[in-house]
């Protein structure tokens, strides 16, 4: 089940703080803290109320941007899913945008997302719904 929250959301605090602060969490960013604000819409994918991924994802100007994520042992099936959600959620109206590490590159790719730029652990990569199969 995937569960969208505004990024101020104190139901949002409660509920991804313990993972947000776990360093075994951390370390799957890169040792990047997560951020939000008033301008973060939140998905969370949660099987019988234990989160197993989260994707929050910043709205600015028309481009929504997926810059840090989390899912619990790097199963590629919840990660798709939350990318599919966004897609569907904000994707009609915003170019999504997301800094990927290199490991997840197949993932976002299988979800119609195409590298404008590498760097060495990460890659951005862009999805446009104007662009994209699932407009025909």
């Amino acid at each position: 089940m995937i569960e969208i929250f505004q990024g101020t959301d104190q139901d949002l605090y409660m509920r991804v703080s313990p993972l947000v602060m776990n360093p075994d969490v951390l370390k799957a960013n890169n040792n990047y803290p997560f951020k939000t604000g008033e301008n973060f819409t939140w998905f969370l994918y949660t099987i019988e109320d234990k989160i197993k991924g989260f994707l929050p994802v910043e709205l600015r100007n028309n481009i929504a941007i997926i810059n840090n994520y989390y899912v619990v042992r790097n199963k590629t099936d919840v990660l798709s899913s939350l990318l599919k959600e966004a897609k569907r959620i904000l994707g009609q109206k915003n170019i999504l945008t997301a800094v990927v590490q290199t490991r997840d590159i197949p993932v976002f790719e299988e979800n119609g997302f195409n590298t404008v730029r590498e760097w060495k652990k990460y890659v951005k990569m862009t999805w446009e719904y104007e662009k994209s199969p699932e407009r025909l």
